[in-house]
């Protein structure tokens, strides 16, 4: 009987996800950008894999390793923010009373909801590899070996998925964990664990470490660097896009890279990745009101409330605003108030907007590109729920109720963001017209495509998470592959050119468009 109840309830949990329209706009999303980064190496100088500066063949074995390793490194932190939010949503809509109620232990519903999760990934794994043998039809290297990408991928991604569904479950059975504060934390941890698992290994000299264990969410990069280091004799491997010499002969991966080791070691690493549910059965809160509702009200605060507690005098700085979006009519006028009220209640981002503006005033021209990450990524996070916010107060039909209804909330929404862009990177902008016209014009087109994509993403999904997974996503890659011009959205990498700014114009364009019409249909 148990094991049917289970199944019930992590399918629920499947269909529950796959039915989201974000689901289907991350997993496109992640497909083209993976196809504009990865570089035909018929086409130039560019390859996935180079071995000594000549080129990796695009056989199923290199396509499988590099693309798994790729995808698993994403899926260990875009993952994560695409299973949040579900006992969330249980609270917000009343069926977490319900669930309360009922029966089932702590253990069988949780264990349920991380099956669920690990079936809802595993389905967006199922369709990367069918990307994958597409890619490898149009543009690999000798014969198609589906069996080859599906042990790569099980190899590379099974470890990850249960890590990070096992650590969606546990912060979201953690009252002071469910929010904001919780995102923040678990993408610091994410991004702390390749320097750690680097310092751990640096005496391994390329020999099988314990360590290697360890590996939950990192994608088993010490051991795709093993598995290739005793496929071929050589040491100087460089993987990711890089350049290589065309003349030089290309190399071809052996089809079979993994020990009888390597598999029993990535078994042992996904046994590991289940650690996480045991503190998440005894922390469950199961939806109790004096555990989740009032928790904001207890003395405990998140480092984020800590913050913004510490820094509440800033608002002071932010008083005008309101008087000056009262003084505007019409839809600026709105416009400005959204700005207000965004960093009103957020002391921490007046914090950040500060920083930005000084460090955009006072360091070198060429220093620019490293702030200009940090304010993007700043900007991103701040305005990713701008237009969800009255979604998730419950004060969407009131807000469609004032004079322009559904249509002028969506542009005055858009507006906004565009608006916190300048402020964040406006003087960046500035800077670089005279100096470089064309890396201000990406700028400028970046801020206006990310704000239209952010609103959009937002209005049809309801939820911020949507816009945020893409964002990473697209952050990610864009710091590590600062080659391809049209990831360089707005001009960091200081590739961007007029090919690449037109169609981030055209992205800017399309999205703005597409809301609009959404927007439209809603209010009739």
């Amino acid at each position: 009987m148990m094991p049917r109840i289970i199944a019930v309830l992590a399918l629920n949990e499947v269909r529950l996800r796959l039915r989201r329209l974000g689901s289907l706009v991350v997993l496109l999303a992640v497909i083209v950008i993976f196809w504009t980064m990865v570089p035909d190496p018929n086409t130039g100088t560019l390859t996935l894999i180079s071995i000594k500066h000549a080129r990796v063949l695009y056989t199923s074995s290199a396509l499988a390793m590099a693309s798994a390793k790729l995808f698993a490194v994403l899926f260990g932190l875009l993952g994560f923010y695409l299973l949040r939010g579900r006992m969330s949503e249980d609270l917000r809509s009343g069926v977490g009373s319900v669930i309360a109620s009922t029966q089932a232990g702590n253990g069988l519903f949780l264990f349920s909801r991380w099956l669920g999760g690990v079936g809802y990934l595993g389905c967006l794994a199922a369709a990367l590899v069918v990307n994958m043998l597409v890619f490898h039809s149009l543009r690999g290297d000798g014969p198609l070996q589906p069996l080859v990408y599906l042990q790569t991928y099980c190899i590379f991604l099974l470890p990850v998925i249960f890590f990070v569904a096992s650590c969606a479950v546990l912060f979201d059975s953690v009252a002071p964990l469910m929010g904001k504060a919780g995102d923040v934390i678990y993408f610091l941890l994410w991004t702390l664990q390749f320097p750690l698992l680097d310092h751990f290994l640096a005496g391994s000299d390329g020999q099988f470490s314990s360590w290697m264990l360890g590996d939950v969410s990192a994608a088993g990069m010490s051991l795709a660097m093993l598995s290739l280091k005793l496929g071929l004799p050589v040491s100087a491997i460089s993987k990711g896009v890089t350049s290589y010499t065309p003349h030089l002969q290309a190399v071809a991966l052996p089809s079979v890279l993994w020990t009888a080791t390597m598999v029993l070691t990535r078994c042992a690493t996904a046994g590991l990745a289940l650690l996480p549910l045991l503190p998440a059965i005894a922390l469950f809160h199961r939806f109790s009101s004096d555990r989740v509702k009032a928790g904001s009200t207890r003395n405990w605060r998140s480092p984020l409330q800590l913050i913004n507690r510490w820094l509440r005098p800033l608002v002071r700085i932010m008083q005008p605003w309101p008087k000056l979006a009262a003084s505007l009519s019409g839809i600026w006028g709105q416009a400005f108030a959204d700005v207000a009220l965004v960093l009103l209640s957020s002391p921490a981002m007046i914090a950040a907007l500060m920083a930005a503006l000084a460090f955009s005033l006072i360091v070198h021209i060429d220093s620019l590109p490293a702030v200009l990450v940090a304010a993007v990524a700043a900007w991103g996070m701040l305005v990713s729920d701008i237009s969800t916010r009255d979604f998730q107060a419950d004060t969407e039909a009131l807000t469609a109720a004032v004079p322009g209804g559904i249509v002028q909330r969506y542009l005055r929404q858009l507006l906004a963001a565009g608006m916190l862009g300048l402020l964040f990177m406006g003087v960046i902008a500035l800077r670089w017209v005279f100096h470089d016209p064309l890396r201000a014009a990406a700028l400028a087109v970046g801020v206006l495509s990310l704000s239209a994509v952010a609103t959009l993403l937002g209005r049809c999904s309801r939820s911020p998470r949507c816009f945020v997974v893409l964002f990473l996503f697209w952050l990610y890659v864009a710091n590590n592959v600062p080659v391809v011009p049209v990831i360089d959205v707005v001009g960091f990498n200081g590739v961007a050119n007029a090919g690449s700014i037109l169609v981030q114009l055209c992205v800017g364009v399309t999205a703005i468009l597409a809301g609009f019409a959404y927007n439209q249909r809603q209010s009739h």
